[in-house]
């Protein structure tokens, strides 16, 4: 089935992947802004908190913090860098605060829907309770900023097979669920057409605090990775992805290593600062029939 879904092709016998202006690398920062329930239901895949009894005061406290000061002092860091910014979204979020729904639209922060709460997993979904889910965040995006929803990336990263016939069902243009590639591909689908970008879950902040990796080590991983497909971007453009969690990056001691990060890419030229949405929009025009 993998193969039927996603075409090999090894990334030095491909059809050479430009950028606007010739840059090397288009380097998106993901900013996964989520919503996590102090009591979600019962009867999931997984229990969202680990510490028993519920409620995991502790496990929601870490959380929240993110929303209320670390997602205001990763912005402070994103403004003064004048970075485009993609939010990883759990609409709940912007239900349940509108200053940060405010925020994202005085700031033009680009949208990937990542469900109605990151304590509801799309694992063991049937086909149409997981339809349902997917147009509940398109219905609600778009009641909320009159434009259509262009991103996609699984509540806690839960999906099922169904999943990108879903997506490309819904009218949604790009894929941060898949983490196979350093260039956005398509992804075969029922309906209409769907592609990947890459997403990173190595260089992100919540795979390295599990780990128990700090700061410093994080903000080293990315000059790295950056650095290396800068330089590779030479003859075949390349994606960088920053996956941030503010209740992570937001921290006052792990911000000043990410400014450090951040400053490394900013101040190197042949770098596109985009969006999902115009890395995705850039690659369709550049491909406009799927890559054989």
């Amino acid at each position: 089935m993998i193969q039927e879904r996603l075409k090999y092709q090894p990334i030095n016998d491909r059809p050479r992947l430009t950028w606007p202006n010739g840059a090397r690398v288009a380097v998106w920062i993901v900013s996964n802004v989520e919503y996590y329930e102090f009591l979600p239901p019962k009867d999931q895949p997984r229990d969202a908190w680990p510490r028993t009894p519920h409620p995991d005061v502790l496990g929601y406290g870490l959380r929240d913090y993110g929303n209320r000061v670390g997602l205001w002092r990763l912005t402070e860091l994103t403004d003064e860098l004048n970075l485009p910014v993609t939010l990883s979204l759990n609409l709940g979020n912007w239900l349940h605060y509108p200053k940060i729904f405010e925020a994202s639209m005085k700031r033009c922060w680009d949208v990937m829907a990542h469900g109605i709460y990151n304590t509801r997993y799309h694992w063991d979904m049937d086909k149409d309770a997981e339809r349902e889910a997917i147009q509940e965040c398109v219905e609600i995006y778009r009641n909320l900023t009159g434009a259509p929803l262009r991103g996609w990336f699984s509540p806690a990263a839960t999906w099922t097979e169904n999943t990108p016939d879903l997506v490309a069902e819904a009218g949604i243009t790009y894929s941060g669920d898949w983490y196979h590639d350093d260039q956005p591909t398509d992804l075969a689908t029922r309906t209409g057409r769907l592609i990947t970008l890459p997403y990173q879950m190595d260089i992100n902040d919540a795979m390295v605090w599990r780990h128990h990796f700090e700061g410093e080590d994080f903000a080293q991983m990315i000059i790295d990775h950056f650095d290396t497909l800068w330089r590779e971007g030479t003859d075949q453009g390349r994606v960088v992805c920053i996956a941030l969690h503010p209740y992570i990056s937001g921290q006052p001691h792990r911000i000043r290593p990410l400014e450090r990060a951040l400053r490394h890419i900013v101040d190197h030229d042949d770098v596109w600062l985009a969006t999902g949405a115009e890395i995705a929009d850039w690659y369709l025009q550049q491909n406009p029939q799927v890559r054989p």
